[in-house]
């Protein structure tokens, strides 16, 4: 009798900023698509993540503390063990604001906050990608970077620290893609606009019926699906590229 056939181990991603909104969605989405999903977030595990046993792939990091970063990376090996990175989603990011709620604009912004934020939102996936390099090549993992709006225009409420950041993260986006296409290893990045979480900006809606063709925010899962798409084979030959989901703000 023919022994039953050993099933395929599950592909693994790596997601960062998972607890809330975008990152929430982006997890539930590859788990759906039975990825084997590792969260990596300020937070302690999150009880409505929707994945069985999820607590043992959880690492808790502060993106803005690099030894923090280094100790994380280490923990994403010993959970990996010795299997491939499939993808790395490096969502976190960080909108200071000032204390009434308006963005923070360049000549204002404190350089220990502007320091911040570069290091959370443009210098931790940096280091993520340099130290989680080996596993992806093993298996010709794909990396992802959430970028945003903000990095090509002037937003009304994103601060410039962070739009710095994300154009930044755009560049290095380039840079990855350009670097370790021939290792099989491919980078890209989305852009996203107004997308409806628990955290927009009052006068966000005003936005949708002003600026943005589709006239409506976009949701989270409509941000997943694109990760996951430049995530999985069906991307198979897209690399450096970075794609806007705003509903046609950005035209």
């Amino acid at each position: 009798m023919t022994p039953p056939a050993t099933p395929a181990p599950k592909p693994v991603v790596a997601v960062t900023g998972a607890s809330r909104g975008i990152g929430h969605a982006i997890v539930r989405h590859f788990y759906k698509k039975e990825w084997d999903v590792i969260t990596l977030a300020r937070t302690p595990f999150s009880q409505y993540c929707p994945w069985a046993e999820g607590f043992v792939r959880h690492i808790t990091v502060d993106l803005s503390d690099s030894a923090s970063i280094t100790s994380a990376a280490a923990a994403l090996h010993e959970l990996l063990d010795g299997r491939g990175l499939h993808a790395l989603v490096n969502n976190a990011g960080i909108s200071p604001k000032l204390p009434d709620g308006r963005r923070m604009d360049a000549v204002n912004t404190p350089l220990e906050t502007f320091l911040a934020v570069q290091h959370v939102n443009l210098i931790a996936p940096l280091l993520l990608c340099q130290a989680m390099l080996a596993p992806l090549r093993q298996v010709g993992g794909s990396v992802v970077n959430v970028s945003s709006i903000a990095a090509e225009k002037v937003h009304p409420f994103a601060g410039a620290a962070y739009a710095v950041s994300k154009a930044g993260l755009s560049a290095l986006t380039r840079e990855l893609a350009h670097e370790l296409g021939d290792s099989g290893v491919r980078v890209n990045s989305v852009s996203p606009g107004e997308i409806e979480t628990s955290i927009l900006s009052p006068g966000t809606e005003n936005i949708a019926k002003t600026q943005i063709p589709m006239k409506r925010l976009g949701r989270p899962e409509e941000v997943a699906e694109v990760v996951y798409f430049l995530a999985s084979a069906q991307s198979s030959y897209v690399n450096g590229s970075e794609i806007p989901i705003n509903g046609g703000q950005h035209i």
